[in-house]
């Protein structure tokens, strides 16, 4: 199967494009315009759903097909283009104990914040019977300590690197995906060695070796158990030797001038996916769509896809059934089926979600799927390895995004201010300590 849609999507703790076409707030299956929960009347149950960017179910007619599967059922989803409009309300709504839907969206990055502080809130899902199928990593995210689990998962966003074939080329590098890969296998400090010789041999114009050094950090870190905080909620940054290899690798590669200056998803980021100003990019699944769409029928055939030096996931979602639902059971019944398998692989082959599902790895419409855009690029085997190789705990922190935002404008006054890493990190850290308080 080849996968040639372009869609947008949403990323880890912020979005990467507000969906325009749905405008903020749009209905599907009927008006919601009270923002509150469903109900039982005439022997039909309605049930609402809030939800944000592209999470599929709506686009590709997951919710009609339900509906068409139990007829005494209604579905009405209110989708915010906007995650962070999304999480605003949703946290006002929460605040006052009114206005939520039966069944709400969550962003990973907003997972643990909700777990510590919202956990009663929502139904307890761990004993929703088949809800064995997901990777042993995925509903550890949303699992207090006493084994509550807050949501079912929905997509993820397992690593890779997107790189230039002809840059590469150009560059006297192989070209060939399982060589390139070969280049930095294992190691992220191979893959900034072999920028160090991509700008020393390349010939071809100002070509930066990779976009950013905060692309770098991020895909370093998110391969590990523990990222910002330890199990018990401490910050553990400052002596984390993992984040510690993440700034001293990424600070490198931005005082070593091989990166274009510019943060993904940041103003100049598309424009130099558009104008190709860098010949890689660490990608998780859902940023394919997004080079697609920027980089422009143009440069299609001149991208591929390669295994990155160690798995990471950056991204991916829930659904959680809120413990006010008049309709709790009939929400839940709708939530295991959304998150199976065969949905979650449905939605991967009709818009490129990545299945957080074992079984949905398994599936013909995940392992054969390649990328017309990216060379043929056999996405799903590339990014389905990835997923395998992420730790089964993934420790997740309450400012996780907040945090990540503030190690990535460090890594900005190494590449853009010129700033030397010790002074960076001490920016950085004086940062930190005032935005977590």
């Amino acid at each position: 199967m080849k996968v040639t849609r372009k869609l947008l999507r949403t990323r880890g703790s912020a979005v990467i494009a507000a969906v325009t076409a749905l405008g903020l707030l749009t209905a599907c299956g009927g008006s919601d315009s009270g923002g509150t929960g469903g109900g039982v009347k005439d022997g039909k149950t309605t049930i609402t759903m809030g939800l944000f960017g592209v999470m599929g179910f709506k686009e590709t007619g997951l919710l009609e097909e339900y509906m068409k599967l139990n007829p005494n059922v209604r579905i009405e989803a209110e989708v915010a283009g906007d995650e962070q409009t999304y999480y605003t309300a949703l946290q006002t709504h929460l605040a006052a104990g009114s206005g939520l839907k039966d069944i709400q969206g969550i962003e990973i990055g907003r997972a643990k914040e909700l777990v510590d502080t919202q956990a009663d809130k929502f139904v307890d899902l761990s004993k929703v019977s088949g809800n064995d199928h997901f990777l042993p990593w995925k509903l550890s995210q949303v699992t207090g300590n006493d084994g509550k689990v807050i949501g079912l998962g929905t997509d993820i966003g397992p690593m890779a690197v997107c790189y230039r074939k002809d840059f590469f080329e150009k560059a006297g590098l192989p070209t060939d995906r399982e060589q390139v890969a070969k280049l930095w296998d294992g190691d992220w400090a191979k893959f900034v060695a072999a920028g160090k010789r991509f700008k020393k041999d390349f010939k071809g114009g100002e070509v930066a070796f990779m976009d950013s050094s905060s692309g770098l950090f991020n895909a370093m870190i998110y391969g590990n158990s523990q990222q910002f905080y330890d199990k018990g909620g401490k910050l553990i940054y400052q002596d984390s030797p993992v984040i510690q290899e993440a700034w001293d690798l990424a600070s490198e590669a931005a005082a070593s001038d091989l990166t274009a200056k510019l943060r993904q998803f940041q103003p100049g980021w598309d424009p130099g996916l558009a104008n190709s100003t860098f010949a890689t990019t660490v990608c998780p699944a859902w940023m394919l769509a997004h080079i697609s769409e920027k980089a422009g029928p143009q440069n299609k055939g001149k991208w591929d896809v390669a295994k990155a030096p160690k798995g990471a996931n950056w991204g991916g979602s829930f659904l959680g059934v809120m413990e006010k639902s008049p309709v709790q059971e009939e929400a839940t019944k709708l939530v295991a089926w959304l998150t199976a398998p065969e949905q979650q692989a449905r939605l991967f082959e009709k818009i490129g979600n990545f299945p957080s599902s074992q079984k949905a790895l398994e599936a013909p419409q995940v392992t054969d799927a390649k990328s017309e855009y990216f060379s043929d690029a056999p996405i799903g085997q590339i990014f389905g390895a990835a997923a395998q190789e992420i730790p089964d705990e993934q420790v997740l922190g309450r400012k996780d995004g907040t945090i990540k935002d503030i190690f990535s404008q460090g890594l900005t006054l190494i590449e853009s201010q010129n700033q030397s890493p010790e002074k960076a990190w001490e920016t950085t850290d004086e940062r930190i300590k005032k935005a977590v308080g």
